[in-house]
């Protein structure tokens, strides 16, 4: 970060400098990731009886933010320089981000790993928010240096100052899709909104369709952090049938087809239908 910033200035290169304050943000993210990974392997106690895996959410929607701030940046600068460029020198920039691109790729493949190691110990395919936060901004950063590497080539060999803003741009661009998805995802998250690849009408018709079932509603499916999907719901069974079994066999088929292992099923018999017996008139005498 810091030969960027001198390597920007002394070359005029916004997209140096732009890639600089990029990587700022990335040891302010990795840093919050680190502390909010930490945190959420404290046991639930207190009030907090999910325990605090939902720092990692708040980690991630941090990294969005960020993320969308300083693109919205880049994007006013890079505007300007379009407009007035500056001349650029292209063999520094060039130099830089040819230097900048392995660091990146060594941090995304071990973030990477990080990524599938999330991936395996989580449900499904949902991976850690917090994990992929931090994923983004490095691979972010790659692309950056690729980008601007381009642009010092382009600026070497025609003179094109331009490409330098351009380059800004593009990363810019990288930085709105990255803050994008980190936004959407932990905001279903803070919504409460069902986990991604899990329809709560698919859930329901297949506790439904289960045999000695007869109604379910009250159904409820959320993600308390990344990885965690929990469910509850109110079970109708028949008024012959033993409502524990069948409990049992609907949490089984919940974790088996759905992946969903923290469940609350309240199950009840139906009412049983009411008899009225009619006692037989007595002859009279």
């Amino acid at each position: 970060m810091v030969v960027e910033i001198v390597a920007g200035i002394l070359a005029s290169s916004l997209a140096l400098l732009s890639d600089a304050g990029h990587m700022l943000t990335d040891a302010a993210a990795l840093a919050i990731s680190l502390a909010a990974a930490r945190l959420a392997t404290r046991p639930a106690h207190g009030a907090m009886t999910y325990g605090l895996g939902r720092a990692e959410i708040l980690s991630a929607q941090a990294n969005g933010l960020t993320l969308l701030v300083l693109s919205t940046l880049i994007v006013y600068g890079a505007i300007v320089h379009l407009v007035s460029p500056s001349a650029v020198r292209g063999g520094v920039v060039l130099a830089v981000a040819l230097a900048g691109i392995p660091i990146n790729l060594l941090a995304a493949r071990i973030l990477g790993a990080g990524r599938r190691h999330a991936e395996d110990h989580g449900a499904g395919e949902v991976r850690s928010l917090n994990v992929e936060g931090s994923y983004r901004h490095i691979l972010t950063d790659l692309y950056g240096f690729i980008a601007t590497a381009i642009a010092g080539g382009v600026i070497l060999a025609t003179g094109f100052d331009r490409a330098d803003a351009i380059a800004s741009l593009f990363i810019a661009a990288l930085m709105l899709r990255a803050a994008y998805d980190l936004l959407k995802a932990s905001g279903r998250v803070f919504m409460e909104a069902a986990p991604a690849g899990i329809d709560p009408a698919q859930v329901g018709n297949a506790l439904a369709a289960y045999p000695g079932v007869v109604e379910v509603h009250d159904l409820h499916v959320w993600e308390v952090t990344s990885g965690f999907a929990a469910l509850s719901a109110h079970v109708v069974v028949r008024a012959d049938d033993d409502c524990h079994e069948l409990r049992r066999s609907l949490e089984n088929l919940l974790e088996e087809r759905f992946h969903i292992h923290h469940t609350t099923l309240q199950v009840d018999h139906e009412a049983a239908p009411l008899q009225i017996e009619v006692a037989p008139r007595s002859e009279t005498q």
